[in-house]
Formats: structure tokens, C-alpha cells, sequence
């Protein structure tokens, strides 16, 4: 028998007052299975939650005893447990059943992780957590399109009507593909073989497409290109006159990631920065922003129509993949859980006599180690939306202070806005209390007589 946990009433009454959200919710224990169903299925199908059962809703009461209103024993929720073990496809979820001397009865606390697959409830319906609320989604559309936002189901499996097998299997691309194969394969078969073609109708799929069509873009508009976008600013918002270079690229996989990573590397040889050793060239380990393109193009979830986009600013790179992260891959584990999406393409790439993503599955555990090397910040790994974005930002590792005196090494003074590029703060006011903590060290000091924009800051002189 599960034990049960013991709360203090301080963390209870944190518990009552809790506010619902997408990733709380909280229910009377005289719930029906049915709405437990539902909530713990809308919590699956988004990004996981925390259910509790037995406590009431605040407007039947403004008394804590009253809304901790738990059951009075362990067997009474063995129904609703049963429900949830019920679910096909089934639900990965835990559960605590928690108890207060200051209050009656048993709470049951049950977290709910976010599914690999659609959930459904008993009867068949699919609900999503939005805010405070399990909303049911009935277009079949929308539950389609769900399935591939999780990876349960991939576009790249799609099938081509309008595409003939010819444009794939006699394209240039295939058959320096196939030539380069050990055994050498015939294009045709291939593809069958690989599910790229299907077998009875020889119809082409979106993977096949991706791979090896010459001109993919046309017949999956804006779901396979990628647009190259500088700015040359170092502004979070730029403005359009900071716009240099916008364009756009397309064609089979494997020389569309080299089209691109070539065209980043040459805006970026061009683009100087302030370092504490004054003003150099920008640079980032060339195997950090690979792996980070690599995975935004094989990883992506081609039913969302837009392209991938990589945004070139003075000190950072921005990569933006159309899809959220599949599967049980969320923020917190994206390092240590392998999940692919498109696993065709990502199998196929690897066969290229130079494959892209040689190290499967490490892509971006190795631009963490590139760029920890290289003494540079860590990537950020965002979700916005239905938008996967990762930042690789030109900020060294050593602290803002450390910085400073390092830049001091090198020249006679530094200004705060000189101290704010090489140390990636953006207020100047944050910048002008590390020069004040430096000062009260006594390792730096103002430069006489600069007020204003003018102000500097020097190494104190030591005496012998």
C-alpha cells in the first residue's frame, strides 16, 4: 500500500491557494472519472501538469478546512486511478495521496506527463490545456495536426499525389546519392525499400521530396526553405534600415545545409565586435552553429507551412524551426532525451559519404560542449508558440567584472558602453554598478575631469 505523505499546514494552505494554469489544476474529490479523464488528458496532449483531487472550489467557501475536502481513505480513489490506467493510448503519470493534521480527509496529488502520442479519453475525445481550461479539440484537422506537432505522426510520411516518382528517382541528387552507396543501389528501388516511395502506388513521400527532388520548393512551398536574415545591430527589436542581407534558400537536404552554413559563415567574417581586446572579428565554434541548423531542418515539423530562419545579428545568431519539441522532449530534458521526429530523413542523411549529422543524437549536447570550450555562454533553447528557438549569443563566460579588468589589461580606460559590448549587459545603469563594485575594490577608478557620455574608468596606479 502507497504511503501518505504528510503536509504541513503552511504548505496546504499553499496548495488551496494555488492558482489554476496550464500546468495546475485542481478538482472536488467528488469528481466524476470521467472529468479526471479529461483533465489529465488535456494536460497529456500539452506540456504535462499537476492534477489535485480534494479540494473545493474557493467559491463554496473563504474557509481552508472547508476546501480541503479530501476522502477519507487511500481504496476510496482506487475508481478514478482505475480510469486513468485505463486510457488507450495509455498516459505516463504519478501519484502522491497527501494528508494534513489540520485538516480533514486525503488529498490525491497526480502529475501527468506530457504525451508521445494524442490522449484520448474513454469515449474518444481529445482535449488540450489552454490557461485554466481542458478544451476540447473535434477537428480532425487540428487532432491531425496535433499528432504531428508530438511526432506521433510525420508529415514526411505524407504522401506526394501530384509529385511523379520520376522527379525523384532521375534527379541528380539521387543518383550521386545512390552511386556513393556501398553496395551502389539502383534509385528506384531504393526508395521503396526506404518507404520513401510507396511500393503499390509509387507514390513519393515529403521525406523523399526533402531528400532528393531538385527543386523540392516546388511542390512544398514555403515547408522547405531556409531564409538568411542580417541584421547588423545588436538590438533585441532592429529597425529596418539595420536590414543588410535577407535570402532565401532552397533545394535537396544535404546541399541546402551546405548552401546555408556557407552563407553564415561569410556574413559572419565580416562582422566586427568590441572584445577586451578591443575590436576583432566575430567568431563561433563552427561546429556549434552546424549542429544547431542541422537539427532546426531535420527535426522541424514540415506540416506547419513556413520556413526555417536564421537571424545574424552583430553579437548573437538566432535559429527559429517551425514545430514545438516532439514527443516527451520538453525544455527541462531536451539534452538527455533523444526523440526524432522525421526519422527518414534523419536515417538517410546518415548515409551521405560526409553525413550531416554524423553523431546522432548528440547535436546539441555538442554545441553546449563547443561552446563552453571556447569560453562562451550557452546556448538558450526557447519555445514560442509553435516555434522551437535556439540563441547562441557572442558573450564571454567570465564574469562582468572579470571582463572589465581584462579589457583594462589591454587599454588605458574603458566606457560604459565599450564595458556593456564586451559583457552583454544592456543597461547601462547594471553596467555602472559593476564599475561601482570594481571601485570599492579599489581596483578601478574614474577617469578626472569625464563627465557624461565622456565618463571612463582606469586601473588604479599601484605604488612600490
Amino acid at each position: 500500500m502507497q504511503d501518505i505523505l504528510r503536509m504541513t499546514k503552511e504548505n496546504a494552505e499553499s496548495l488551496i491557494n494555488k492558482k489554476e494554469s496550464d500546468f495546475f489544476d485542481k478538482k472536488s474529490a467528488r469528481i466524476s472519472g470521467h472529468k479526471v479523464e479529461k483533465a489529465a488528458v488535456a494536460f497529456a496532449n500539452s506540456d504535462g501538469g499537476e492534477l489535485v483531487l480534494g479540494l473545493e472550489d474557493r467559491a463554496m467557501s473563504s474557509k481552508d478546512g472547508e476546501i480541503w475536502s479530501g476522502l477519507e481513505s487511500i481504496e476510496a480513489y482506487n475508481g478514478i486511478l482505475q480510469s486513468l490506467h485505463s486510457l488507450n493510448p495509455s498516459i505516463d503519470f504519478r501519484y502522491n495521496f497527501i494528508s494534513c493534521d489540520d485538516y480533514r480527509g486525503i488529498v490525491l496529488q497526480i502529475f501527468i506527463e506530457k504525451s508521445m502520442e494524442v490522449a484520448k479519453c474513454s469515449d474518444g475525445k481529445v482535449y488540450q490545456r489552454v490557461g485554466a481550461q481542458s478544451l476540447p479539440i473535434s477537428d480532425p484537422n487540428k487532432i491531425l495536426a496535433l499528432a504531428f506537432a508530438k511526432g506521433a505522426k510525420s508529415f514526411e510520411s505524407s504522401g506526394l499525389d501530384e509529385l511523379p516518382p520520376e522527379e525523384i528517382v532521375d534527379s541528380t541528387e539521387i543518383r550521386d546519392f545512390c552511386e556513393n552507396l556501398s553496395p551502389v543501389q539502383e534509385p528506384l528501388a531504393f526508395c521503396i525499400n526506404e518507404g520513401l516511395i510507396d511500393r503499390r502506388t509509387f507514390t513519393p513521400s515529403c521525406a523523399a521530396a526533402l531528400l532528393f527532388a531538385d527543386n523540392p520548393q516546388a511542390v512544398l512551398p514555403r515547408r522547405c526553405g531556409v531564409r538568411v536574415v542580417f541584421y547588423d545591430t545588436k538590438m533585441d527589436i532592429p529597425e529596418r534600415e539595420h536590414l543588410k542581407v535577407n535570402k532565401s534558400f532552397s533545394g535537396p537536404m544535404y546541399k541546402l545545409l551546405h548552401n546555408v552554413s556557407r552563407e553564415v559563415t561569410g556574413i559572419m567574417s565580416n562582422i566586427s565586435i568590441m572584445t577586451t581586446n578591443g575590436l576583432e572579428k566575430i567568431s563561433y565554434p563552427p561546429e556549434a552553429i552546424w549542429e544547431v541548423l542541422v537539427n532546426a531542418l531535420i527535426h522541424r515539423d514540415y506540416s506547419i507551412s513556413d520556413d526555417v530562419y536564421v537571424y545574424i545579428y552583430q553579437n548573437r545568431i538566432e535559429i527559429r524551426s517551425p514545430g514545438k519539441l516532439p514527443g516527451i522532449v520538453n525544455i527541462s530534458n531536451y539534452l538527455d532525451v533523444r526523440y526524432s521526429r522525421n526519422p527518414k530523413i534523419v536515417r538517410n542523411l546518415a548515409r551521405y559519404k560526409n553525413p550531416p549529422n554524423k553523431d546522432l543524437g548528440e547535436g546539441l549536447n555538442t554545441v553546449f560542449q563547443k561552446m563552453k570550450e571556447w569560453k562562451l555562454k550557452e546556448p538558450m533553447l526557447l519555445e514560442e508558440g509553435n516555434y522551437v528557438k535556439v540563441i547562441i549569443s557572442h558573450t564571454r563566460l567570465a564574469s562582468a567584472e572579470e571582463l572589465v579588468l581584462e579589457y583594462l589589461e589591454n587599454n588605458l580606460e574603458i566606457r560604459n558602453g565599450v564595458a556593456r559590448d564586451i559583457t552583454g549587459i544592456h543597461s547601462e545603469n547594471q553596467m555602472k554598478e559593476v564599475f561601482y563594485r570594481l571601485r570599492d575594490k579599489n581596483l578601478i577608478e574614474r577617469v578626472p575631469d569625464r563627465k557624461g557620455k565622456a565618463a571612463a574608468w582606469r586601473k588604479v596606479a599601484r605604488t612600490i
